[in-house]
């Protein structure tokens, strides 16, 4: 079966490097952007398209891999063309394969493969995708035969429920992009103690590290530590005491998180008094 890339971005180039290194065909690329299909093309010497038509001719299996924002005008093109006994899939980590609305009067399979990676290259994020479990969901023969396809590649695929889609990548933003958030306000919150940006970054680099790879390497239970699992009721009280309305709206509703884990961690603790201080101050804020 030839794959054929509809997008020749990060995503589009990476797939496509990485199923050509592990010897599967892939027909080549189409997009928009001329010079993008002929870099695209080179990178991964398969073959550059001028039409979506040609594509679709040469093509068994179709990767949808362009901007969220596009497939569905993809889709609707696509639909102009001979796509019965197709399969289509996208890489979209928000979208699920509802997005190829009417498949089944067009004799279509289709499916959403999500990898669960953060592309930075065009030409060198391919290296890392051996690394990476795709999450799927969509139809049966899509699933099966995608789904071989980065099996026998050596990755773990996990097919999920479509309706828990979005859920699913607002997990993969909370724990990657909002982290970075999270790291972006301590950050400032020590600069507003007096440390210069350099200073503050060089101070909680072991601690963030230090706490990723007890994280990683054991259970959150293990990697716990701080005043909210000791159940230290004061140091919490001292802290609400002197964050900003938006800091504390954070602390609290991680605190609660993190309260949860403090009582599967120590199941003989009484954290009682933490559970009234933090359920008293998300009242009182609900109140303001």
């Amino acid at each position: 079966m030839k794959i054929g890339i509809i997008g020749a971005g990060k995503v589009g180039c990476s797939i496509g490097k990485y199923l050509t290194e592990h010897g599967f065909s892939v027909a080549g690329y189409c997009s928009k952007s001329k010079k993008s299909v002929e870099e695209a093309a080179t990178f991964t010497n398969t073959k550059a398209y001028d039409s979506l038509a040609e594509l679709v001719a040469e093509s068994t299996i179709l990767f949808l891999t362009t901007p969220d924002g596009a497939l569905e005008s993809v889709w609707n093109e696509l639909k102009k063309e001979s796509i019965q006994n197709k399969i289509v899939c996208h890489f979209s980590g928000s979208l699920s394969s509802d997005l190829f609305s009417n498949r089944e009067e067009y004799g279509v399979s289709a499916a959403s493969f999500h990898p669960m990676y953060a592309f930075s290259s065009k030409f060198t994020s391919y290296e890392q995708l051996n690394h990476v479990i795709f999450t799927a969901e969509g139809d049966f023969y899509a699933l099966s035969v995608v789904g071989d396809i980065f099996r026998k590649a050596g990755n773990k695929v996990c097919v999920m429920e479509s309706a828990k889609k979005t859920r699913y990548h607002a997990s993969a933003s909370m724990i990657s992009n909002l982290m970075i958030g999270l790291y972006e306000m301590s950050i400032q919150m020590l600069m507003d103690c007096g440390f210069s940006r350099e200073d503050a970054v060089e101070l909680t680099t072991p601690l963030v590290q230090n706490n990723i790879k007890a994280l990683l390497h054991s259970s959150p239970e293990e990697a716990l530590t701080g005043p909210i699992e000791r159940g230290d009721t004061e140091t919490v009280k001292k802290h609400l005491a002197v964050l900003t309305e938006a800091e504390k709206e954070v602390y609290l509703r991680l605190g609660e998180t993190v309260l949860e884990i403090a009582g599967r961690k120590n199941p003989e603790r009484d954290y009682q008094t933490m559970i009234q201080l933090l359920n008293d101050m998300c009242r009182n804020r609900r109140t303001q």
